[in-house]
């Protein structure tokens, strides 16, 4: 039953998706400067390097940017919202980031709907997979059901905006992932590193000297210390929506944006080459009690 019951759902959402690109394929998609060029449609695409597999245990430090407009944007950007499978690629790790702008002139609120029908059925979708508790069987359901399916990418939503913003632009972003935990649990997790064992990868008796010290860091500090894990992730292209200073939001740019009915006067800004800076301004040292975990006390 939860292998029908996901065949289905993603069978819904697959169809929404190619409903969608065909709908956009004969949308009005505006250049900017669409009263004065009414015959060029408006879709910008930023192109990334591909992921190879040694790029995974490693975050890059410069990304360079291709940027594509034009039909040939328009195509890689409808590729991008079909892209669900693995297919080729060498990393399944780590997902491609298909960053994009189309600016859509749709008055009936057409392909507004619809891609509000593609983010319920990927909801959808994703409910039902998570109704599988067991992780081992969740994966071996989703790929029996839909194989060669890069599950993540499935989930990924469509981001939009339907009112007329002061500017949209692009930046990178760098994110935490935070888990807040207690001692007991920080505890746990150091005494299974201890059972690591890997002759080949690390000196054993080092490895215990280190987590030993770990270990009494973190009991030295009382009952109710506050711990979290703040795990830096790896950078990754945003959107900004803003209409005032203090009136602003940002999404994921892993999927191209849309701008409904696009006004004349809104701003638009452009993903640059992305290089790593040690000297940001906002960089904050930290004091993690355990490096290697990143995990640090709060308050």
């Amino acid at each position: 039953m939860n292998k029908f019951n996901i065949r289905s759902t993603f069978d819904i959402l697959n169809e929404h998706i190619n409903q969608l690109c065909h709908e956009l394929t004969e949308a009005d998609i505006k250049k900017a400067t669409f009263y004065e060029l009414p015959d060029i449609k408006k879709a910008t695409f930023y192109e990334l390097p591909d992921i190879k597999k040694q790029d995974e245990e490693t975050a890059p430090t410069n990304i360079a940017v291709t940027k594509i407009e034009g039909e040939k944007a328009l195509s890689k950007c409808l590729d991008a919202y079909r892209d669900l499978y693995l297919n080729d690629r060498e990393s399944g790790k780590l997902l491609q980031r298909f960053p994009g702008l189309l600016l859509v002139n749709d008055p009936k609120e057409v392909i507004k709907s619809r891609v509000n029908a593609v983010n319920l059925a990927k909801e959808n979708f994703k409910n039902a997979i998570l109704e599988i508790s067991n992780n081992d069987a969740r994966f071996e359901a989703v790929h029996s059901a839909v194989p060669n399916l890069m599950t993540l990418a499935a989930y990924r939503k469509i981001h939009s905006e339907s009112t007329a913003p002061y500017s949209v632009r692009f930046t990178w972003m760098k994110k935490h992932a935070t888990r807040v935990l207690s001692k007991e649990l920080a505890m746990e997790m150091l005494n299974r590193s201890s059972l690591y064992s890997n002759p080949r990868m690390i000196d054993q008796e080092k490895w215990q000297q280190l987590v030993e010290q770990e270990k009494y860091r973190v009991s030295s500090l009382s009952e109710n210390a506050k711990l979290r894990i703040r795990r830096p992730t790896r950078v990754t292209p945003e959107v900004n929506v803003r209409y005032t200073a203090q009136n602003r939001y940002h999404v994921s740019a892993a999927l191209p944006f849309i701008l409904f009915n696009p006004h004349p006067d809104t701003k638009l800004g452009e993903l640059s080459h992305f290089t790593q800076k040690d000297d940001h301004p906002r960089k904050r040292e930290y004091n993690f009690l355990v490096d290697r975990i990143y995990l640090e006390r709060f308050e």
